[in-house]
């Protein structure tokens, strides 16, 4: 089998593949509100006449460029390219502003390649023992880890916990708004017939992190391009490639956000989004630089990336072994399976091994050559920050208008992304942290539906009879108690130090 995979690697329709999908996926990710799931559905039309082993490669590897090609402009410009890169911009930004940007994506290609490549790795040789965890998840177990991932909230207050949740119960309340997904009742739609579907979170986050900073911008104006100009030579000079002192300052947070990234993305529906907040949460519990979080710190942006781009591996490994689709990309590639007559479960490693094998195989590469290409064109990307304010901000304001109406081809969303500006803008200057407000956002839709199914497991039993009797609800129950009670007995040993001192 080793041979036919080498002989498969080594065509010329994968090598075009790969690169169409590295080079391919980096723009789309870039690109404000075109998700990887989008730029997997516009590919799979042009795999039809291509070999089930190319198809796939190119899909997948699309996939994980997609995301680590969403950190440039959260980056260099504070706007997301992809939802997964919404913490990288936190402390990415900050880094470019102080002429550090070029460091910055040297950091973030780096933990991308790290991550990608550590995940595709667990996807090669674990797949199979791993995907059976996601098969002991329920409707309590989803409940529980959707409330531990809320519990992050408290470390994404930036220093202001009171308004760190009202931010967050603000997601939560706006998460329930459009159909109940359970009753089928309409809830806070306010008779408007394009609420019913709800709002969409990557339309919010473009409001909120794009058009919000344009509004920062322009309101001053004179200082901002005086700003620019002042630090475009700096953001060109300085390593591409992190120091070795930095990767060996690094490293251990590459591991930990790299498994927590494939783990969330084992987890079906969980995504890269959430993998990268929890994996920038436990960066800042670890770490002896805490107050740098928010500010420019190389962990927030090493944790970040790496686990999205290790959620891509993670996602695929369900898809595979069990046809569950762990991330609505992988949603995507499901359907491309089935086209070319690939049904995923243990038949299709008895029966396809060699294309399964070969995709793995070629995922593997594709991550290590993504961190390659991404070096190598880093510089040139830099360059976008030596753009004026005022041709720079209309430009953001018009990727960020076609990537909300592109989503679902709704002018509605462009509304929804108008208002989520505002917001953003109103929250900045108020010094109200939008991280909380996303999270709430995305976790309090699988919150709620795993609530409500837990109520009807019960069947009017107490409802923590439901998670007692299930021995993976008990973990997470300790570890919620633990990440909320960590942080005062942190700040107490902190200041008992201190007062010995």
């Amino acid at each position: 089998m080793i041979q036919e995979i080498i002989v498969n690697l080594c065509t010329l329709e994968v090598a075009v593949a790969m690169i169409v999908a590295i080079l391919g996926g980096m723009l789309i990710g870039a690109l404000p509100g075109l998700s990887a799931t989008m730029g997997v559905a516009l590919l799979i039309p042009l795999t039809y006449s291509m070999t089930p082993s190319a198809a796939l490669i190119m899909l997948t590897v699309l996939y994980t460029s997609a995301i680590y090609g969403g950190s440039f402009t959260a980056i260099l410009i504070h706007t997301p390219g992809t939802a997964s890169s919404a913490a990288t911009a936190m402390d990415g930004y900050q880094l470019t502003l102080k002429g550090q940007g070029l460091r910055a994506l040297g950091i973030a290609t780096v933990s991308s390649m790290f991550g990608g490549t550590v995940s595709a790795v667990m996807l090669m040789f674990i797949a199979p023992q791993l995907a059976k965890l996601s098969l002991m998840f329920g409707p309590p177990e989803y409940f529980l880890i959707s409330l531990f991932g809320l519990t992050v909230i408290g470390s994404l207050a930036s220093g202001n916990m009171l308004k760190g949740l009202m931010a967050g119960v603000l997601g939560l309340i706006i998460s329930t708004c459009g159909t109940h997904i359970y009753t089928g009742y309409y809830r806070f739609t306010f008779n408007i017939t394009l609420l019913q579907d709800g709002i969409r979170s990557v339309v919010a986050m473009i409001g909120l992190f794009s058009l919000s900073q344009v509004l920062i911008q322009v309101e001053d104006y004179v200082h901002a391009t005086k700003k620019r100009f002042e630090n475009s030579d700096l953001l060109l000079k300085g390593r591409r490639l992190p120091s070795w002192d930095e990767i060996k300052f690094l490293f251990p947070n590459m591991i930990r956000s790299s498994i927590i990234g494939v783990l969330v993305g084992i987890l079906p529906g969980a995504g890269g989004d959430i993998g990268s907040w929890v994996s920038y949460n436990e960066a800042k519990r670890f770490s002896k630089n805490k107050e740098e979080f928010g500010k420019g710190s190389i962990e927030g942006i090493c944790a970040s990336e790496a686990a999205n781009n290790a959620v891509t591996g993670g996602a695929l490994i369900p898809l595979l072994t069990l046809g569950v689709p762990g991330s609505s990309t992988t949603a995507v590639v499901l359907g491309a399976l089935l086209i070319h007559g690939l049904t995923p479960g243990h038949t299709l490693f008895a029966t396809n091994g060699t294309i399964v094998y070969t995709m793995m195989a070629a995922f593997l590469i594709g991550n290590i050559l993504m961190g390659f290409v991404g070096l190598l064109i880093s510089k040139r990307i830099v360059r976008m920050c030596n753009i004026p304010t005022c041709i720079l901000s209309p430009v953001i304001v018009v990727l960020a208008t076609i990537g909300a109406y592109s989503i679902a081809m709704n002018i509605f969303d462009v509304c929804v992304m108008l208002f989520f500006g505002f917001l953003g803008y109103l929250m900045k200057k108020t010094k109200i942290p939008a991280a909380p407000l996303v999270l709430g956002m995305l976790l309090g839709e699988t919150a709620e539906l795993g609530y409500t199914q837990s109520i009807t497991i019960a069947k009017g039993r107490p409802l923590f009879e439901v998670f007692i009797g299930r021995p993976i609800c008990i973990i997470l129950m300790i570890m919620i108690i633990l990440a909320i009670v960590s942080p005062f007995i942190a700040d107490y040993y902190t200041k008992r130090r201190a007062w010995k001192k």
